[in-house]
C-alpha cells in the first residue's frame, strides 16, 4: 500500500516549521512508521497537525478558498501563523510501494490583494525511470496558475512523452484536480488517489446511535453516522465473515459476551449486544459512548479495502484507561498487515504509547507560541 514517508508543514497555525519523517529537503531523515502517535500538552499543536492533513484533503476536494473557510478554520488569515506574511506551505514525501521511486509534492497557498486564497505554487517531483541517484525531475510545476506538466511516466521525449505548457483557469483549484483525472498523467492520478483516500475520524457516538434508512455503504464515514449501513454492506457481501467479525469484536469489548444482528421490518440492520448478566439484548441506542467508540474502531480495522492513511484524534476519550494498550496493539497489528494503512493518532494516554516503539512517538512542545516536534527515540536512553 502507498505510504507517507514524511511531511513538512510551514506557517499553518502554530506550526511555523514542523517536519515529521523524511521530506525532499531532509531525505536523510528516517521515514515515518506505519503507526504514528503524537503527544503533548493541551494547546501544543496536536489538533493543528491532524487538521493540517484534513486541510490538504479539503483543498483537493473543494479548492483552497472553501478549505480555508470551513467553520472550524475561519479563513486564511486565521490559519496563517501570526506575524507571518509567507504562504502556508506543505511538502509531502510519498512512495506508491516499497520498490517504487518516491514522489515529492510541494504546495504553497497565499492570499491575493482581495483577500482570496489561491494556489501560489505547486510541484510534483520524481527521479526518472531507472535513475536511483541524482536530482529528481519536476513533472508538474505551476506558479500562479501557469507552468508545465509532463505526460506519461517518464520525462524523456525519446519514450514518447511530451512537456505541455499549461494555464489554469481557476487558481483556487489544485493542478492535481485538473491533471489527476487524466489517464495520460498516471503519476499524478496515483498521487491524487492517495490524498483523496486519507481518512480522518471524527466519530460521534450520538450520530452512530441513529437508525439510518436501509442501504449499504462500503466504508465507515468520518462521523460514524452510517455505522448501520456499513455493517449492512459487510453482512450482505459476506454473511459468514460478518458473523465471525461480530464474534471477534464481542471478545474485545468488556462486559459483552456476544453480538448478533437482526433485521427490522423495513429492512434495516439491527445490532444486538448481549451483555453479561442479561438475557435480552441491548441496541446501539443503549450502549455507552465508550463501548460504541471501541466497537466502531474495531470495525474500522476490519475494512478489507482500508484508506491508505487513517487519522484519529484522542481515541481515549470515553474509554477506560486499561483498554488503551489493547487498542494500540490492535491498531499496530492492523497497520502492519500487508494491506494495512498508516495510522496517525493524537493522544494523552500513556497506556496507548506504552504499546508503541519509541520511533513511532512524536512529542510536541510549544515555545514562544510556536510548536516544536521531536521523536521520543531522539531522547538519550529512551530506546
Amino acid at each position: 500500500m502507498a505510504k507517507l514517508e514524511g511531511i513538512q508543514i510551514q506557517n499553518y497555525r502554530s506550526l511555523k516549521n514542523v517536519i515529521l519523517g523524511r521530506t525532499f529537503d531532509f531525505r536523510d531523515n528516517e521515514a515515518l512508521s506505519q503507526i504514528i502517535s503524537i503527544i503533548g500538552p493541551n494547546g501544543a499543536g496536536k489538533t493543528s497537525i491532524i487538521d493540517a492533513f484534513g486541510f490538504i484533503g479539503d483543498c483537493l476536494r473543494f479548492g483552497v478558498e472553501e478549505a480555508c473557510d470551513q467553520s472550524h478554520r475561519g479563513g486564511f488569515s486565521r490559519l496563517r501563523t501570526q506575524n507571518s506574511d509567507e504562504p502556508i506551505k506543505f511538502e509531502i514525501y510519498f512512495r506508491g510501494a516499497t520498490n517504487t521511486r518516491p514522489i515529492s509534492y510541494t504546495l504553497h497557498i497565499d492570499m491575493d490583494e482581495n483577500g482570496v486564497p489561491f494556489v501560489a505554487y505547486e510541484r510534483l517531483r520524481q527521479r526518472r525511470k531507472g535513475q536511483s541517484k541524482g536530482w529528481p525531475f519536476s513533472f508538474l510545476e505551476i506558479s500562479n496558475g501557469k507552468g508545465f506538466v509532463w505526460a506519461g511516466e517518464s520525462t524523456t521525449k525519446e519514450e514518447g512523452n511530451k512537456k505541455e505548457e499549461v494555464e489554469l483557469e481557476d487558481k483556487k483549484l489544485l493542478g492535481l484536480v485538473t491533471f489527476g483525472n487524466l489517464t495520460e498523467h498516471p503519476r499524478i492520478v496515483a498521487f491524487r488517489e492517495f490524498l483523496e483516500g486519507w481518512y480522518l475520524s471524527y466519530f460521534l457516538p450520538d450520530l452512530a446511535r441513529g437508525l439510518p434508512i436501509a442501504g449499504v455503504q462500503k466504508h465507515l464515514n468520518k462521523s460514524g453516522d452510517n455505522l448501520a449501513n456499513y455493517l449492512q454492506y459487510i453482512e450482505r457481501h459476506n454473511s459468514i465473515k460478518f458473523s465471525h467479525l461480530l464474534k471477534k469484536v464481542s471478545n474485545k469489548i468488556p462486559g459483552i459476551k456476544n453480538i448478533k444482528h437482526a433485521k427490522s421490518e423495513d429492512g434495516r440492520l439491527l445490532i444486538e449486544f448481549y451483555e453479561e448478566g442479561y438475557e435480552k439484548p441491548f441496541y446501539a441506542q443503549d450502549m455507552s459512548d465508550g463501548s460504541l467508540k471501541l466497537f466502531a474502531y474495531l470495525l474500522l480495522m476490519a475494512d478489507p479495502d482500508s484508506a491508505p492513511l487513517i487519522g484519529i484524534e484522542e481515541p481515549e476519550n470515553g474509554l477506560y484507561h486499561q483498554l488503551m494498550e489493547p487498542l494500540a496493539l490492535e491498531m499496530k497489528e492492523f497497520s502492519n498487515t500487508q494491506s494495512g494503512p498508516q495510522m496517525l493518532i493524537s493522544t494523552h494516554s500513556p497506556y496507548f504509547i506504552d504499546a508503541l516503539a519509541p520511533g513511532a512517538v512524536w512529542i510536541l512542545k510549544k515555545i514562544n507560541g510556536l510548536t516544536h516536534v521531536f521523536r521520543l527515540s531522539d531522547i538519550d536512553n529512551i530506546s
